[in-house]
C-alpha cells in the first residue's frame, strides 16, 4: 500500500509539475481525471502488458482505472505537447548530454500471411528513435519518432530546442556539420565531437574551433546513450504494438517517462536489490 501510495503522488505530482489540466476534455461526464489515464499508461508500458490486462491488473489492487477502449482511445488522442512537457517534468538541468539514434521494430504480421500474399519475411521498415541523454542520471531528456528512415543529424535541433540546455554535448562523427556547431554557440553549450574525414574539404570556422578543442575523455561519456538504449530495449522491448504513427509516440514517450520515474521511487525493480 505504500509503493502504491508513493507511485499515485509521483504520477500527481508530474503532471502538476507541468500544468496539465486535471480532465482531458470538456465534454460529457467525467469519471476519470488525467492521473487516472497517465497511470495505466505508463504501469502497461513498465509491466508490458495489454491494455485489457492492465486494466484487470489494476482493478484487482484496488486502482480506480478507464476501460480498455478508453485508454486505446487516449493513448492515439493525447496531443505530443502534453507528453513532452511531462517529460520535462521529470528533468533537472543537465551537465553533459549524449545525443544518438536507432531503430525501432514495427508490429509484423505473421508469417503465414505472408506465405498467403507471396511476400518474403520479413518486410519491414524500422521507425527512427533519437534521443537526448543526461550522462550522469541516464534520464532521457527529449525524443523524436520517425515514421520513416531519416540522417541522424536531422533530429539534432528538434532535440536540443525541446531539452533542458546542458553545458557539454557530446554526438559521434554522423553530427559533425557546421551548422550544428553554430547552434549549439547560440545556445552556450560546449560541443565535443570527434571531426568527419570529408572526400572534399569543408571549411567552417565553429567546426574547427570546437574541433581543435577536442577532448577525447569527455567524448568517451558517450556510450551512455548507447546503455540507455540497450536499457530500453531490454525493458520494454524492441518494437511498438500500436499500428499508428501517433500511438507509436506515445509507447515511446510512455517508456521514456517510466525509464526515468521509476527507477527513483523503487518500484519494479529487476537489478537492484539490497
Amino acid at each position: 500500500m505504500e509503493k502504491k501510495a508513493k507511485l499515485i503522488h509521483k504520477v500527481k505530482r508530474l503532471l502538476r509539475r507541468a500544468g496539465l489540466p486535471r480532465w482531458l476534455h470538456h465534454f460529457g461526464p467525467k469519471k476519470y481525471e488525467f492521473w487516472h489515464h497517465a497511470l495505466a499508461l505508463l504501469i502497461r508500458q513498465e509491466c508490458k502488458l495489454g491494455y485489457r490486462r492492465v486494466t484487470s491488473l489494476l482493478r484487482g489492487l484496488g486502482f480506480s482505472v478507464p476501460c480498455p477502449s478508453a485508454l486505446c482511445m487516449s493513448a492515439k488522442r493525447i496531443p505530443l505537447s502534453i507528453w513532452q512537457r511531462i517529460l520535462q517534468s521529470t528533468l533537472s538541468v543537465p551537465h553533459l548530454a549524449a545525443m544518438d539514434g536507432s531503430g525501432i521494430s514495427r508490429p509484423l504480421p505473421s508469417p503465414y500471411y505472408y506465405r498467403r500474399i507471396d511476400k518474403p519475411y520479413p518486410v519491414e521498415v524500422p521507425l527512427k528513435l533519437s534521443i537526448l541523454v543526461d550522462t550522469r542520471t541516464k534520464k532521457i531528456l527529449s525524443l523524436r519518432l520517425r515514421a520513416k528512415r531519416a540522417h541522424d543529424i536531422k533530429d539534432a535541433a528538434y532535440l536540443l530546442k525541446r531539452a533542458p540546455a546542458p553545458r557539454c554535448l557530446v554526438a559521434d562523427k554522423a553530427y559533425d556539420a557546421e551548422w550544428l556547431h553554430q547552434l549549439c554557440n547560440n545556445l552556450g553549450i560546449r560541443v565535443c565531437i570527434p571531426r568527419r574525414m570529408w572526400s572534399k574539404p569543408r571549411v567552417g570556422v565553429t567546426r574547427l574551433r570546437y574541433t581543435a578543442r577536442f577532448n577525447q575523455r569527455t567524448y568517451g561519456r558517450r556510450e551512455i546513450v548507447e546503455s540507455v538504449f540497450s536499457a530500453l530495449k531490454r525493458k520494454f522491448g524492441a518494437s511498438v504494438s500500436a499500428v499508428t504513427i501517433s500511438a507509436q509516440r506515445a509507447e515511446m514517450y510512455c517508456r521514456a517517462i517510466a525509464h526515468n520515474i521509476f527507477w527513483l521511487i523503487g518500484l519494479f525493480e529487476r537489478c537492484r536489490y539490497k
